[in-house]
This record gives structure tokens, C-alpha cells and sequence, in this order.
């Protein structure tokens, strides 16, 4: 004790101020807004398609335009439609066997 009574004693003091709302960004806060920019960048953002002009061709000769072949068509509409159509079980299963193993 008798060493403190030669000396002064110094007092430092530090203030300590709120920070301002301008320097001060909150980290939690700034990768919220990070992940709402995305989303809304994400919104914005559209799905696009493109077919070559060879694809279209192809699509447009797809279609037959062979008269006995339009008429087997319709003539199988009709039937599904009537509910009259029959499925010949044993000519699929011959078409299955055809296509997997390659067999006739």
C-alpha cells in the first residue's frame, strides 16, 4: 500500500457509442438479403427452348400422309372409342420378345 500512496492514479476513459445505422450491417442480415436477391433473380429468369430448323423439319414430316394408313388410324379410333377395340395379348408378347431379345 505504502507504494500506491507516491503514485498517481491514472484513469483512462473510452466512450462507447451505438453504431451508426450506416456502417453497421448485421451478418445474418446481409445473407438474408443475399438469398432474397437470388430468389428474386431466380423469379426473373425464364426457361428457353430452342429446335433447329432440322428438328422441325423432321416433326413436319412426321406426319403420314398415306390414305390407307389415315384410314387404319381412324378405323382403330372409332373402336377405342365404341370400346370395341381388342388387345391381342399374344401379338404383344410376341412384339415384347421381338424387341428385347431380338428373336422371332
Amino acid at each position: 500500500m505504502d507504494a500506491m500512496k507516491g503514485r498517481q492514479r491514472e484513469v483512462i476513459m473510452m466512450k462507447i457509442n451505438k453504431p451508426s445505422n450506416s456502417g453497421f450491417i448485421n451478418p445474418y442480415q446481409k445473407t438474408q438479403n443475399k438469398t432474397q436477391v437470388s430468389k428474386a433473380a431466380q423469379a426473373k429468369r425464364k426457361d428457353q427452348v430452342q429446335i433447329s430448323d432440322q428438328a422441325k423439319a423432321m416433326l413436319g414430316n412426321k406426319v403420314n400422309t398415306d390414305p390407307v394408313h389415315q384410314q387404319k388410324v381412324k378405323e382403330l379410333k372409332q373402336q377405342v372409342q365404341n370400346g370395341e377395340y381388342q388387345v391381342d395379348s399374344r401379338k404383344v408378347a410376341e412384339k415384347m420378345y421381338q424387341f428385347w431379345f431380338g428373336e422371332d
